[in-house]
């Protein structure tokens, strides 16, 4: 698994990011739907998995999933920076969710962004989810086994699955024989802006029905 050089600057792409946007994260963040990094460096972040993205495919993706998007980080972000895509901001929260739902229907972004609450086990079993994403997004969801389970159903062949790092990363999180089972393989890991990680799995196969198993299943008996 190689890792992609930092070459990727935020300030390159602050201006991406829609004035809408910021302003409902600022509102999140005062709502405490957002962790205690700055606010500013929580978008430097988000813009981490646009920059993921687009060099993975090589574009912008026409759809997008956020996984457990809380109060919309990275999920409004992607909003602002691809405005052709389909967005879907799943949370199983219902104060986030009706947050979410409430502030998106007032901006341009909406009418593309739809608002999805419920568990990923189980919207991840849903035909209008599974399957169709050609990107899936993962900021602090879980464990790479959960994160990989609950991610890879909702991602068509060919897709890419992002999800965020922690500083000290290795390789070894993310077993190729583990990921096998539900149709992942191990692409790359991006540093951005010398500050943040990120893995790159592709979902190169279909998977078995089963996946993603009952709700906490996943976690309790993860798959490596």
């Amino acid at each position: 698994m190689t890792e992609q050089p930092s070459t990727f600057r935020a300030a390159d792409h602050r201006a991406r990011v829609a004035p809408a946007a910021a302003s409902i994260l600022r509102r999140a963040a005062e709502l405490g739907f957002l962790g205690s990094m700055p606010i500013e460096e929580q978008i430097d972040h988000a813009l981490g998995f646009v920059c993921s993205v687009e060099t993975s495919l090589g574009r912008a993706p026409r759809s997008s999933l956020d996984l457990g998007s809380g109060g919309g980080i990275p999920g409004l972000i992607l909003a602002s920076c691809w405005p052709d895509a389909r967005l879907v901001l799943l949370d199983s929260n219902d104060r986030r969710t009706t947050f979410l739902a409430a502030q998106t229907a007032e901006h341009a972004f909406g009418a593309r962004t739809e608002v999805v609450r419920g568990r990923a086990e189980e919207v991840g079993r849903d035909e209008r989810y599974r399957g169709v994403f050609e990107v899936v997004t993962a900021r602090s969801f879980g464990s790479p086994a959960v994160t990989a389970e609950c991610g890879s159903p909702f991602l068509e062949v060919g897709g890419v699955l992002v999800v965020s790092e922690p500083p000290s990363a290795e390789a070894s999180r993310w077993p190729e024989e583990g990921l096998a089972v539900v149709g992942l393989s191990p692409r790359t890991a991006v540093r951005f802006d010398d500050r943040f990680g990120f893995q790159i799995l592709e979902r190169t196969e279909q998977i078995s029905v089963r996946y993603p198993r009952r709700v906490g299943i996943p976690s309790k008996r993860p798959l490596f």
